[in-house]
This record gives structure tokens, sequence and C-alpha cells, in this order.
């Protein structure tokens, strides 16, 4: 168990303390989930407004209606660049082949939007108006380290 509570919903339904990971250009609030597609666990968008979560895959912005949501407190969002993830950075999912992937946020179009940080790409893909979006600075996911 790595200490992160992931909890099943679809439909835009999310737990009351779902983590908040940013905004959407129209100002709908993104929540940081997870979602299975195409064999891969992927790092997901959710914005309950629009009752679906996102995944950036193969070029594309795929909408999925289940998902997992993250939930719970002491997380935070740390500065990376080209595919590098911080420290305590939450391992969210893997792709097909093995590989870890970390949850991600940048900007883009007036938004603040989650996606995958695909090390061995180098980048954060972001599932944005239909395409997939590299993003080369962004935040990575993390959990804060407990003071002893």
């Amino acid at each position: 168990m790595d200490g992160n509570t992931w909890l099943h919903f679809s439909h835009g339904a999310i737990p009351q303390a779902a983590v908040v990971a940013g905004h959407d250009s129209d100002g709908d609030t993104i929540f940081i989930g997870r979602a299975f597609y195409c064999n891969d666990m992927l790092p997901a968008k959710i914005i309950p407004n629009k009752g679906k979560a996102y995944v950036a895959y193969a070029n594309q912005e795929v909408e999925l209606e289940n998902y997992e949501v993250l939930s719970g407190l002491n997380y935070e969002w740390l500065p990376a660049e080209n595919g590098e993830v911080p420290p305590g950075a939450v391992k969210v999912g893997q792709n097909v082949d093995g590989e870890t992937l970390y949850a991600g946020r940048g900007y883009h179009a007036g938004s603040l939007t989650v996606g995958k940080v695909h090390p061995s790409h180098g980048c954060l893909y972001i599932p944005y108006d239909s395409e997939e979006v590299k993003i080369f600075a962004y935040e990575v996911l993390s959990r804060r380290m407990e003071a002893r």
C-alpha cells in the first residue's frame, strides 16, 4: 500500500476530499484521477461539471466515464521539467511496458490542466481540446514529507 487513496467513481461524481488539480479554460475545477485505457493506467483530469474524466493517449484526448479519484491531504505540486519528477512524486499509473507514470499539471490556453508525466518521453502530456499537448516545464503531484 502506497498510502494514497484512490476511489472508484463515474459520470463526474467525486468524493468529498478529492484532490484539486487546477481549472479548465472555462473556469471549471479539475480534480486528479486515473483511469484504465488500452492496458495503461493513466493519470486523468476529472471535471465534475462535464461528467467525465479525460486522459492523454496516442496524440488524442480520450473521454472516459469510469475512473478513480485521488482523495486525501498532504499533497503538493512541485516544479520539474523534461520528464523529470521530484522526490516524493506520487506514482499514479503505468504504461503497458511497465514504465511508471506520474500526474503533472501545466498551463495551456488559459487552463491549468492535469496530464501524465512520461519520463522516457521527456515531457508532460495533457489532454486538451481533443488533442494530446506536450509541455516541458510543469508541476508534479507529490506527497508532502511528514515532519519528524
